[in-house]
């Protein structure tokens, strides 16, 4: 591991923060300047969490934590000690909000690991648990080809199963009763819902279908695993009226660039029905302008798909890269256009899109996140009398019985053929 150098030089502009030399963080703070800066921080925000790095700086000095041992969770630590707004404002860094703190340690920490002045997290030898969970993550990765969420969801879930049963020690299947997975199950059953219970039991499901493989027998605990009753039919899908949606669409500032970037991945999302990975997945060489296609290839099938381009969406992407993206060499087409600049959009930065205009619009009431747009789409797709295959390959179901449901939801039409209830007055 290379060890940081200490012939920088410091930035004039910014000597006001000399209280970092001396402690374990003054050697890295030129380095913390340069990539900040390099990503378009303004230099009222550089210099915040220069002053958050003082106060995480003093810290490690009385903690005699040397700069090698920095991590998350002696982070974890320096903020638990942090004075809290009750308590007064911090005298280092004068400020009484942990945001700057936690954000500028999270800076650190990234900068300080693609230098190797601190070393990765590894799992440790002795940590049966994390060696368990590295071998299950590589079974979803590479055998099962499962989304990042996928993984990061059913890995969460299995780690808070098998901390609950071995504590310390080899992981030992052999050890675990069926009561103890229903016992595990039903704590939750107070709190969440009988989807989200059902998730749960998936993510057990394919952790012991996994020992399966590995030669365990667990056959009793794949028997004894519960299996909550949900009504995937009993209520209907949220959809958009059309008055709805063109509030929506209307809602986004389209003589801003980033308002022509939020309009182009909200006409996505509206006109084709992507959802919210999909639109931070698309990149530049997606679009066939000349035969008007877009390819989908960040969907939960892990296949790529062309669809047809709208002319209204192919008109605000146009735009948008036109006149609204910022210089960047990434091959993504929605990036930021804030620090850290040269960076793509998350899904979370697309969920945001949607949830700012609802709010915007004043729906945000009714509606949140992205995917009622896909069921919008279904909805009108269904009013307009197509089938329901047509539905399930606009939207990539792999099935139709997912899109089946789209059938039900044209209410009004409904309610135009239903018979009179018998002894009702009509």
């Amino acid at each position: 591991m290379n060890s940081p150098q200490h012939d920088h030089t410091f930035p004039t502009q910014l000597d006001c923060h000399g209280g970092l030399d001396g402690n374990p963080l003054a050697p890295t703070i030129p380095l913390f300047v340069e990539t900040l800066s390099s990503q378009g921080y303004a230099e009222q925000t550089v210099h915040a969490y220069l002053s958050a790095l003082a106060c995480l700086s003093a810290w490690m000095a009385r903690e005699h934590l040397p700069l090698e041992g920095l991590d998350e969770q002696a982070i974890r630590r320096f903020l638990r000690q942090h004075p809290k707004p009750q308590a007064g404002r911090c005298p280092i860094c004068r400020r009484s909000g942990l945001a700057d703190l936690r954000a500028a340690s999270n800076h650190l920490l990234q900068i300080l690991r693609v230098r190797r002045w601190i070393a990765d997290p590894t799992l440790a030898e002795d940590d049966p648990l994390g060696v368990e969970l590295d071998r299950y993550r590589r079974h979803l990765v590479d055998a099962c080809g499962l989304a990042a969420s996928t993984c990061d969801r059913r890995l969460k879930h299995v780690k808070w199963f098998l901390a609950r049963i071995f504590v310390s020690g080899e992981v030992d299947l052999a050890r675990i009763k069926p009561s103890d997975v229903d016992a595990f199950v039903m704590g939750f059953a107070g709190d969440w819902s009988p989807a989200s219970l059902q998730v749960l039991c998936g993510s057990l499901g394919s952790y012991f279908r996994f020992k399966a493989l590995s030669g365990e027998n667990v056959a009793a605990l794949q028997a004894g695993l519960p299996k909550p009753v949900t009504w995937p039919r009993a209520a209907l899908p949220k959809s958009l009226s059309e008055a709805q949606l063109k509030r929506f669409l209307d809602s986004f500032d389209r003589t801003t660039p980033v308002g022509k970037r939020d309009y182009a991945a909200a006409r996505c999302l509206a006109d084709l029905g992507l959802r919210g990975q999909e639109v931070a997945c698309l990149r530049l060489d997606d679009i066939d302008w000349r035969s008007g296609t877009l390819t989908i290839r960040g969907g939960k099938s892990k296949r790529a798909q062309a669809l047809p381009l709208p002319a209204g969406t192919g008109g605000a992407l146009a735009d948008y890269l036109q006149q609204g993206r910022p210089k960047t060499t990434l091959r993504e087409l929605f990036v930021r256009h804030r620090a850290p600049l040269d960076t793509p959009l998350s899904v979370a930065a697309i969920r945001d899109i949607a949830n700012r205009a609802w709010k915007r619009c004043t729906l945000d009431g009714q509606f949140h996140n992205t995917h009622v747009l896909r069921h919008t789409l279904a909805s009108r797709i269904q009013a307009a009398g197509r089938p329901v295959k047509e539905i399930a390959d606009i939207l990539r179901h792999q099935g139709l019985d997912t899109a089946a449901r789209y059938v039900r939801i044209d209410v009004e039409r409904l309610r135009a053929v239903a018979l009179p209830w018998p002894g009702r007055q009509s």
